[in-house]
C-alpha cells in the first residue's frame, strides 16, 4: 500500500527542524538523484515508450539499484515529477512569510510563481514531459494530482484569513475563496500549457503576471467585502425611512469613490454616479 503524501506544511516543517549544513547537503544530494532518475525515465519512456518501461530499467539506466528508486519514487509515473515536493515546500514558505498588509489573493500570485519557476527552470525537459503527459493517461493523472495540491494548499490559505463558523447571509467570502484560488490555479495553468505548446520560449514570468491581473482585478475587490460590511456598517439613511441608501458616491481629489449595496440595480448605481460627476463638474 502506497504511503499518504506529506502536506506542504508537514515538509516544511520538518525542512525547518533539520536545517543545517548537513541536512542541506542531504536534501541536495537527494533532489539530484530525483532529477537523475526522471531524466533517464523520460528518456526510456520517449525511445521504448511508457508501457514497455520498467523501474528496474530506469534504475540502471541512472546506475542505482532498484530499491534506491523505491527510496525516492513509489511508481514510474511518479518519477517525471521530480520536484514538486520541494516546490510544494517553496510555495507554502512565500504563504508563511507573507506581509500583514498584502492583500491574500497577491500572496497566492506570488506563491504558484514557484511551480512557474520549476518549470521554467529546464525548458526543454518541460516540454519533453509535457508531450509525455499528453501521450500516457497514467502521467496525465499524476499530473492532475500535483495540480490539485497545490489547490489545496492556497484554498487553505485564502480561506485562513475568513472565519466559516461566522459565515452570514450576503457575505461569500468563503465561495470566493474558493473560486479565486481555482482562479489563480487556472491562469497559472492556462499560461503554463501556452507557453509549452510554443515549445519554452517567452518571458512566462510576464504573461504569467498578466493573467494574475486579470484574476485580481477579478476576485480581488470582492474577498474581503462581506467581512468589511459587518465590521463597518454604515449609519443608516434616516430619510430613506431608515434602510442605507442603494449606493452613494463622494468625490476624494481626483478619485471617486462609489459604494453600493450588492442588491442595488445598476441603472441606480450609474445614476449616483453620474450625479457625483455632475457636482464635480458644476
Amino acid at each position: 500500500m502506497s504511503q499518504p503524501v506529506k502536506s506542504a506544511r508537514t515538509l516544511a516543517a520538518a525542512s525547518d527542524a533539520h536545517d543545517t549544513p548537513g541536512s542541506r547537503r542531504a536534501a541536495a544530494q537527494r533532489l539530484k538523484m530525483r532529477r537523475e532518475l526522471a531524466a533517464a525515465a523520460m528518456e526510456l519512456f520517449a525511445t521504448k515508450g511508457y508501457e514497455a518501461t520498467t523501474v528496474d530499467e530506469i534504475a540502471a539506466a541512472a546506475g542505482v539499484a532498484r530499491r534506491t528508486f523505491f527510496r525516492h519514487f513509489r511508481s514510474k509515473e511518479e518519477a517525471i515529477f521530480p520536484d514538486h515536493d520541494d516546490t510544494l515546500v517553496r510555495a507554502q514558505a512565500v504563504l508563511d512569510a507573507a506581509p500583514a498588509h498584502e492583500h491574500p489573493l497577491d500572496t497566492v500570485c506570488r506563491g504558484i510563481k514557484e511551480v512557474m519557476r520549476m518549470y521554467a527552470a529546464a525548458p526543454s525537459v518541460s516540454v519533453e514531459r509535457y508531450r509525455l503527459t499528453r501521450e500516457v493517461p497514467a502521467l496525465r493523472e499524476r499530473e492532475i494530482a500535483s495540480v490539485a495540491r497545490y489547490e489545496r494548499l492556497f484554498t487553505r490559505y485564502l480561506l485562513g484569513h475568513f472565519d466559516e463558523r461566522a459565515h452570514r447571509d450576503g457575505d461569500d467570502d468563503p465561495l470566493l475563496a474558493e473560486v479565486a484560488a481555482s482562479a489563480v490555479v487556472t491562469a497559472h495553468n492556462h499560461v503554463l500549457r501556452r507557453w509549452l505548446r510554443g515549445g519554452g520560449q517567452g518571458d512566462v514570468e510576464a504573461q504569467l503576471d498578466r493573467a494574475f491581473a486579470i484574476v485580481r482585478e477579478t476576485f480581488g475587490t470582492g474577498i474581503g467585502a462581506g467581512r468589511a460590511r459587518s465590521e463597518e456598517a454604515p449609519e443608516p439613511d434616516r430619510a430613506a425611512g431608515g434602510k442605507a441608501p442603494a449606493a452613494a458616491a463622494t468625490a476624494e481629489g481626483e478619485v471617486l469613490v462609489t459604494v453600493a449595496r450588492t442588491d442595488a440595480p445598476l441603472d441606480e448605481i450609474m445614476r449616483t454616479i453620474e450625479s457625483a460627476l455632475g457636482r464635480r463638474a458644476g
